[in-house]
């Protein structure tokens, strides 16, 4: 019976578990005197499910020619020749000498790759030995939405109109209390002259 119960809840949590998705990022120094092609640059495996588990699955450090000062970041498709995701550009100081690139991928709920972004880290050798490469991937989210108030009325002369004040019970009704005691106080005009 146990056996049965923990076989079930496996393959329902291998069910569960989304498959990985593979983003290839590709880097292009920019340079005025010769344009390069883009480059692969690194593989990045992210899960939906779990984002913080994503990793660099192969990194290529760039050969940034020196007379280039930005390269350009993000999802290149060399078949058609053009980018696929929206593309950032970086200063090739992000790799220089005591720097950890970090790679930032935007991707909408589909997983679908939106753009990357690169930044380098300074490493502090006392504190880390991880140097390597590092990656952190984002999910498309509804932003925080405006709290409004009642919206502001205005007169035909563009003067702002104040709201009435609502009337008490007794400014709403004093007439009929008079007419209450009106009554009462004529009497019932009932047999007088016995």
């Amino acid at each position: 019976m146990r056996t049965t119960i923990l076989f079930s809840a496996l393959c329902a949590a291998l069910t569960i578990h989304a498959n990985p998705q593979i983003a290839e990022i590709s880097i292009q120094p920019i340079s005025s005197s010769h344009p390069q092609a883009p480059l692969p640059f690194a593989s990045i495996s992210y899960d939906l499910a779990a984002l913080d588990s994503s990793t660099i699955t192969s990194y290529d450090a760039p050969d940034i020619p020196d007379s280039s000062s930005l390269v350009r970041i993000g999802v290149y498709d060399p078949k058609v020749k053009s980018w696929l995701s929206g593309t950032t550009v970086a200063s090739t100081e992000n790799f220089a000498k005591g720097y950890s690139p970090t790679i930032t991928v935007s991707v909408n709920s589909r997983g679908d790759v939106l753009s990357a972004a690169l930044k380098g880290v300074q490493i502090d050798a006392g504190q880390t030995r991880d140097f390597g490469p590092k990656v952190v991937v984002l999910t498309e989210e509804r932003g925080p939405q405006p709290v409004l108030n009642k919206p502001v009325v205005v007169s035909k002369d563009g003067k702002k109109v104040e709201e009435e004040v609502e009337k008490t019970f007794l400014q709403k009704y004093w007439w009929m209390i008079g007419i209450a005691v009106f009554i009462a106080l004529s009497g019932s005009g009932g047999e007088q002259g016995k």
